[in-house]
């Protein structure tokens, strides 16, 4: 979820959404144990019980591929205060895989194991220990062999986003390539991938045997998409006018450049565009501005 669930957005969809808890963008780990100011940065709830203003869990989430760092850093992530770690062999960024990190490493399961069980060695008993991947890298060749590897490393559960790297983003998800891990494994399997709509939601459930998802973009998208979910609607249960204070209260959210948070907002308008006619009417109106009080005075207006 690079450069899509930061802090501030946590804060504006647990406000409104309806979550069993969030994540982090992926921390990078690799020769060191990272400063206290970098953890507050990336996951500032860890000065509030680890959990947003709504009081969702925020779990924290490292990607890297040296053991023995990863598992310092996840001890002092707990020490600060995490609720739990979450381990990335999902990101299909090409930087990400170049330097041996993310989706890459589902080619190497030995190693997928290695780098959870020293996580979870290492990390309190009562803090649990995830993981998120992909169905595999370029192929498809050892789906298995990583989900039965994350699961005897001791991860309580694991999430499975229904595409390789190779599939990027582009639809479908395979969602009925989960319906074997999930009969297989004795831990939860959380199906994720392309989930837009409540309908979306019940078929994923369908074809994959998954009682639970994650919801990324989605719920960035619909920002009441989990509520929908949970009261099985189509219909948003949210009105445009409070879409907008919760665009407010976006650009109220501390960012350390104006020109970031103004750029931060436009995409996240870009993608609401697909489900609301008013955020592409919006867009018209605000592309060119590149001043928060500027956008604001249009948004209330």
């Amino acid at each position: 979820m690079e450069g899509l669930t930061d802090p501030i957005m946590r804060d504006v969809l647990t406000s409104v959404g309806s979550f069993d808890w969030c994540v982090t963008e992926f921390i990078r780990v690799t020769d060191s144990v990272l400063p206290d100011h970098i953890y507050h940065s990336y996951c500032p709830e860890l000065k509030t019980n680890g959990k947003t203003a709504a009081g969702t869990p925020v779990h924290v989430q490292f990607l890297g591929n040296n053991p023995n760092m990863l598992a310092a850093n996840a001890v002092r992530a707990a020490e600060l205060g995490a609720p739990a770690i979450d381990m990335n062999f999902g990101c299909p960024a090409k930087t990400v895989n170049r330097h041996r990190g993310g989706s890459v490493l589902l080619d190497e399961p030995e190693v997928v194991y290695e780098l959870v069980k020293a996580v979870r060695d290492a990390v309190p008993t009562h803090i649990p220990v995830s993981a998120k991947m992909r169905l595999g890298y370029m192929d498809r060749n050892f789906t298995m062999e990583n989900a039965l590897a994350i699961e005897e490393a001791g991860a309580a559960w694991v999430t499975v986003h229904a595409r390789t790297k190779a599939d990027g983003y582009t639809p479908p998800a395979f969602w009925d390539t989960l319906q074997p891990i999930r009969e297989k494994l004795k831990i939860n399997v959380i199906a994720n991938g392309e989930i837009w709509t409540n309908a979306d939601a019940k078929q994923c459930q369908l074809e994959s045997g998954c009682d639970d998802l994650m919801i990324g973009r989605g719920a960035v998208t619909t920002p009441d998409l989990t509520q929908c979910i949970r009261q099985n609607t189509d219909q948003p249960l949210i009105t445009w006018n409070e879409l907008l204070g919760l665009q407010i209260r976006f650009l109220n959210g501390t960012y350390k450049k104006e020109m970031n948070m103004v750029g931060r907002y436009k995409q996240w308008l870009g993608m609401m565009s697909k489900h609301y006619p008013e955020a592409k009417a919006l867009w018209d109106e605000i592309k060119r501005l590149k001043k928060v009080d500027e956008v604001l005075e249009k948004l209330k207006a």
